[in-house]
């Protein structure tokens, strides 16, 4: 595999920092179990071991990059929304920003999940497929109306909270801004998807 970030070389194993290597193994450990469903790190060669997509640029500012795990993690960790209405507004905040690597890992972890090739065309479309479930329908709703900027509307929060409760209205919000954070980490140091993927 090739760097598929031209803007920050990856890391492997052998070149961290003692500031880096703990949170390049607590990330590595968390990716294996929570997010194995796509290609995360480089599998051969000189670079061998190096964690690709957002962990990478993460490493290189370690003070930044732990933070912004922590907030990963506890949001993976504490999830309460279904798997499902997850993928889907990961998906809405992927598309908007056409981040190439967010697309390709929650894509395959969509598929995983069960979503068919139309539903997932059109959530990487940016258009709101007619078949979601209602807690679906309210997840795609809240991260719209989010990622096109402004105040959520009332109706989109009201139905939230209808559906998810107070807590996860709440994380409906969160997951929107970890997902914008992620997506601005892969645009703007220009990570791509893998050759191999």
């Amino acid at each position: 595999m090739t760097d598929t970030n031209v803007r920050l070389p990856l890391i492997p194993p052998a070149r961290l920092t003692d500031a880096q290597r703990p949170l390049y193994e607590d990330m590595k450990a968390g990716i294996a179990s929570d997010f194995n469903a796509f290609q995360t790190m480089v599998r051969d060669g000189p670079d061998e071991g190096a964690l690709i997509g957002p962990w990478n640029p993460w490493l290189h500012e370690p003070a930044i990059g732990r933070a912004i795990w922590d907030l990963t993690e506890a949001m993976t960790a504490q999830a309460s929304l279904p798997e499902p209405v997850r993928q889907v507004v990961i998906l809405v905040v992927g598309a908007q920003f056409d981040a190439a690597y967010e697309l390709y890992a929650h894509i395959a972890v969509a598929e995983k999940e069960g979503m068919d090739d139309a539903r997932l065309a059109s959530l990487c479309s940016g258009i709101k497929p007619a078949d979601l479930s209602a807690e679906e329908s309210a997840g795609y709703d809240v991260a719209y109306a989010l990622v096109n900027g402004g105040t959520l509307p009332r109706p989109a929060w009201d139905q939230a909270v209808t559906l998810f409760g107070p807590r996860g209205a709440n994380e409906l919000v969160y997951l929107v801004g970890l997902y914008c954070m992620v997506s601005m980490t892969l645009n703007g140091f220009a990570v791509g998807v893998p050759e191999d993927a």
